[in-house]
């Protein structure tokens, strides 16, 4: 599966029991925090809770400019099982 349709699968199936928040950070370095998000056919738009230096609240990122998702809430990791990941064997 390509990485952008990996990305685009991650946010269409984000399960109600993980929180819609964290960082996401595109192909150009920056780090975007988010508190929700939509998504769309080929882009997703994040929510801050604070605005950015330019104001900006949304910002619409194309999966493919995905670099990472980094999740900010501590949890333990069996509960990311529900998103598809396993220990591995």
């Amino acid at each position: 599966m390509e990485t952008a349709e990996s990305w685009r699968s991650l946010f269409e199936n984000w399960p109600e029991s993980i929180p819609r928040q964290g960082l996401l950070v595109t192909n150009f370095g920056e780090q975007i925090p988010f508190v929700n998000f939509l998504i769309s056919g080929g882009i997703v738009l994040v929510e801050r809770d604070k605005p950015d230096s330019q104001g900006a609240r949304k910002v619409l990122v194309a999966y493919d400019a995905i670099s990472a998702v980094k999740i900010t809430n501590p949890m333990e990791l069996a509960r990311f099982q529900v998103m598809g990941f396993q220990a591995p064997f």
